[in-house]
């Protein structure tokens, strides 16, 4: 009985494991289709999150190919650095949006500022949030395929 629960349980992880590889997938895509119809590229920073995209991509085919360490390993970083983007991307947002927003009105004090620029259209501040939460989708599915593997299946 307990062998028949563990089979039913590591079916269910394999379920859960292709559906978050599937939302991934679709986020990659999405999101980088988004960033290439904004022109998300004509300032070399705004490369960062089409070479983190790219990256991903290369990441995730080698872990599919070949599930090993080495993949795992790289895809964890790839994916760390998706999180650290996401903070990094919102600073930039909001530090470009604060400077556009003081070059209009200079005498604006911290709180109007603070409002105006988490309303502003361009640049978004939280955009960037997509690459975080793109990150720790990677990063649950590179778990959950290790839980999956220390659990005694192939």
């Amino acid at each position: 009985m307990e062998a028949q629960r563990t089979d039913v349980g590591l079916a269910r992880i394999g379920v859960l494991r292709r559906w978050i590889l599937g939302v991934l997938t679709l986020g990659l895509l999405g999101t980088v289709t988004e960033l290439i119809l904004l022109k998300h590229y004509e300032q070399p920073l705004q490369f960062v999150p089409l070479v983190l995209i790219g990256l991903a991509f290369v990441t995730l085919a080698w872990n599919l190919i070949q599930d090993s360490p080495a993949s795992r390993r790289a895809l964890v970083i790839v994916m760390l650095l998706f999180v650290l983007a996401g903070f990094a991307g919102a600073v930039a947002h909001f530090i470009g949006s604060a400077e556009y927003q003081l070059e209009l009105d200079p005498s604006m004090n911290t709180w109007d500022l603070v409002v105006k620029v988490m309303r502003a259209k361009a640049p978004p501040v939280l955009a960037p949030g997509m690459m975080l939460q793109l990150g720790l989708l990677g990063l649950a599915y590179v778990f959950s395929v290790c839980r999956y593997r220390r659990s005694g299946t192939t």
